[in-house]
């Protein structure tokens, strides 16, 4: 979907969720996002240490305050977690797992942290997420930092948390662009999610 403004987004994300029934199909919604901070519905605004102009808008989705900009890849889930048989563990996880397989085909070990989710390079953040759940439908989704200005994240406590460090797959030697990425990361969360109707159905 290209560079897609927050706002626009995310109220087709509602609107999509709100219209959808049981036949509806499951989408992921790839993009990036003019420079933006989000916060979520418990962000607390002490966590903007200064906005440097950037527009602060505050969102449904579960979490603290983060940035988006160009040079992030965005995955965007509309999905019907009862159809999948999917808890939002079990999701959160998924979206998690997504990204560590994608990074662990380039050599680079990654990993989740149960008590603030995300995924982690060491003690860097390279991907966070960030659900909606209404009527067993989730939207939002899951961020990765690619080739963007890593700047405004200072701006903030990222996701919180005073002082994370956070990072992007092109600081670790990853060559491959948003294009790239971008297939590899919609397949990966394919997989996973299909996966989890897999093992609860066999």
């Amino acid at each position: 979907m290209g560079l897609s403004d927050y706002q626009t987004t995310w109220q087709a994300m509602k609107d999509f969720t709100l219209q959808r029934d049981e036949q509806t199909a499951d989408e992921i919604w790839l993009l990036q996002h003019p420079p933006v901070f989000t916060q979520g519905i418990a962000g607390k605004p002490e966590h903007l240490l200064h906005d440097h102009g950037i527009a602060v808008i505050r969102t449904d989705r579960g979490g603290q305050i983060t940035y988006h900009g160009p040079g992030q890849l965005i995955a965007y889930l509309l999905l019907d977690l009862r159809r999948l048989k999917l808890g939002v563990r079990e999701l959160v996880r998924s979206m998690e797992q997504a990204v560590i397989d994608l990074l662990q085909d380039y050599q680079v070990t990654a990993s989740g942290h149960s008590e603030a989710p995300g995924v982690y390079v060491g003690n860097a953040k390279i991907a966070s997420l960030g659900l909606k759940i209404k009527k067993n439908y989730c939207y939002h989704g899951i961020a990765l930092n690619v080739n963007m200005n890593l700047t405004p994240f200072s701006y903030i406590n990222p996701c919180g948390y005073q002082g994370l460090q956070v990072t992007q797959t092109k600081d670790l030697g990853i060559t491959d662009g948003l294009e790239t990425l971008n297939a590899k990361l919609a397949n990966s969360l394919q997989q996973h999610l299909l996966k989890n109707i897999s093992d609860r159905t066999t």
